[in-house]
């Protein structure tokens, strides 16, 4: 089986923890993705965060905030699941299921930001088309699954 680092976007465009909703909502847009990593700065690229598209929704539209003055520290999910570029890709799968989410940052070992894998990349760059058929009915199930 494949590595994280064999599928996944290298370098993802990523947010600082100071940005505002608007900026990540409009940046989701252009690059058409469902969700950006955060990052403590652009000098380390740790990951502090990431954002989603059911963060923006549930977090700064259902509680009526603005997205013009809400920082992404005040909605982002801290402490997202990740993985190393190293791991079985199988891990990843396991981590995505297990947490009910749809996309996994990839970090080296000073928690840098260096990809992240959606499921979209799984079912594009591997042969494991069924596995993400799997992977989908898995997280769907769940009323916290992300967006």
């Amino acid at each position: 089986m494949s590595t994280c680092e064999d599928v996944m976007t290298k370098n993802p465009i990523s947010c600082l923890r100071s940005d505002t909703v608007h900026v990540a909502a409009t940046l989701m847009k252009q690059q058409d993705v469902g969700s950006i990593p955060v990052v403590e700065s652009r000098e380390t690229n740790r990951l502090a965060g990431i954002i989603t598209d059911r963060d923006l929704t549930v977090k700064v539209l259902a509680e009526g905030r603005d997205a013009n003055s809400t920082t992404l520290e005040e909605v982002m999910t801290r402490h997202p699941v990740t993985c190393s570029p190293g791991d079985n890709l199988q891990k990843a799968f396991e981590a995505m299921t297990r947490n009910q989410v749809r996309r996994i940052p990839v970090v080296d070992k000073e928690n840098r930001l260096v990809g992240i894998i959606a499921q979209a990349d799984v079912a594009t760059r591997t042969e494991a088309t069924a596995r993400v058929g799997e992977l989908v009915e898995k997280v769907s199930h769940s009323p916290t699954a992300e967006g």
